[in-house]
């Protein structure tokens, strides 16, 4: 370092040296300071337009590797996927068989259907000495001469003694009880053909299949609220058997009807149950009530109430073969036997509880079943081939035949069991 002199104060400070030795006269006018040598710069031979172009070739060069790599990373998933995927499925020659129905389903609603029936279906009312006593539903089958024949219920007219029925346009009229008949839980009530509306159409039950569409109209709960509400639902069942119990004391019997989860509550007895084309299919008359049961309706077969309608009309009325002996079911009389203030009157000795068949309480004198050779005590296993339960079954295999009708009854007796053979009476014949 060499000293600065100041040309106008005493020397103060040392300065670093320029490379060329060079010394450096710093005027001092105030504070010192101090000045640092810097290094002369280097011309910038570089040529940027030049480096601009090179760096845009780079890139475009980055995208065309980036689009090859891409294209060969699909071509490779593709072959990998033919390889373990498809290869195997186009080079399978064993055949794969699939059977399908057609099926078209076209659902616009079924109010053209519940047109056709809806003013043929009128609301049942029944007196007994003029004071109201019950109601149901019913609807106009039939008309001849000058009457209109309403089918319904037999539990609907059941007890009572006079009977008004009202229409769809509020028409209400004196209607007659022509018969009705217990066993088919069938009733006829006629009226003046001028006052009816519309008479129903008649469809077949028997040529309904399981998932077809079907629907009611009645009076269910209020009549004077929510008279001729439709409901609507499926054929769930065909020849069920449902134990019903008799509204005028003479034990339970087994009736054989339709099943359909349509809505049928209290006060839809005896009204129609259609098909989609609003034909009566069925008449609907009980459902199965529970806290775990839903959707379980019964409806008697039109197929069938039309025949008992028919001899109800004719005035010949329903005859049944008659065989004239009182049963009590198997389960019930094992229950009596050890009764001492039982009203049995006979001894059914030491027999072992017996689990099936029915006990015969009392032959009529005269009957097909004295003839038979049938004894009180003995308990009845079997009609012909079929084993039977209890009293109601027995009574539902006994209506299968007609009077007249020769049936084996096969009974067991002291331990042994033996055939009889009885000629079927009518039901109003003793002798």
């Amino acid at each position: 370092m060499k000293k600065v002199k100041d040309a106008e104060y005493e020397e103060k400070e040392t300065v670093e040296e320029k490379e060329d030795d060079e010394e450096i006269y710093i005027p001092r006018r105030g504070r010192p300071r101090t000045v640092v040598q810097e290094e002369p710069k280097k011309e910038d031979k570089r040529d940027y337009g030049v480096i601009s172009q090179m760096n845009r070739n780079n890139d475009h060069d980055d995208a065309i590797i980036a689009v090859i790599v891409t294209l060969v990373i699909c071509l490779l998933a593709a072959g990998l996927f033919y390889t373990f995927y498809l290869k195997d499925r186009l080079n399978n020659t064993e055949p794969t068989t699939k059977i399908e129905k057609d099926v078209t389903i076209t659902d616009k609603g079924i109010a053209d259907a519940v047109e056709k029936v809806y003013d043929a279906v009128v609301v049942v009312e029944t007196f007994v000495k003029e004071q109201a006593y019950g109601s149901g539903t019913g609807f106009v089958f039939k008309v001849e001469g000058d009457k209109a024949y309403i089918m319904t219920n037999h539990h609907v007219v059941a007890n009572s003694t006079n009977f008004k029925v009202t229409f769809t346009n509020n028409k209400k009229v004196e209607a007659t009880l022509v018969g009705s008949d217990e066993y088919s839980e069938i009733a006829v009530l006629s009226v003046n053909k001028d006052d009816i509306i519309s008479v129903a159409e008649i469809g077949k039950s028997s040529e309904m299949r399981i998932g077809d569409t079907t629907f009611a109209v009645g009076a269910p709960i209020d009549s004077d609220l929510y008279s001729w509400s439709v409901t609507r639902g499926i054929l769930s069942g065909k020849n069920r058997l449902v134990e019903v119990s008799s509204s005028t004391g003479r034990g339970s019997f087994i009736l054989e009807v339709l099943q359909t989860d349509t809505a049928i509550n209290s006060g839809n007895s005896g009204g129609p149950l259609c098909n989609s084309n609003g034909e009566v299919i069925g008449i609907t008359n009980m459902k199965l009530a529970s806290s775990t049961i839903e959707g379980m309706a019964f409806a008697v077969p039109i197929d069938d109430a039309v025949d008992y309608a028919a001899s109800i009309i004719s005035g010949k009325g329903i005859e049944r073969p008659y065989l004239g002996v009182a049963l009590s079911d198997t389960s019930y009389s094992n229950n009596r036997r050890s009764n001492s203030s039982s009203w049995w009157f006979f001894d059914f000795g030491n027999q072992e509880e017996v689990k099936t068949g029915v006990f015969v309480q009392t032959v009529e004198k005269g009957s097909a079943a004295e003839k038979a050779g049938i004894q009180v005590g003995d308990n009845i296993k079997k009609i012909n081939d079929t084993e039977v339960s209890d009293v109601s079954h027995f009574k539902y295999e006994l209506y299968k035949y007609n009077i007249g009708d020769k049936i084996k009854i096969t009974v067991e007796r002291d331990g042994k069991e033996q055939v009889l053979e009885a000629k079927l009476a009518s039901n109003i014949q003793t002798n």
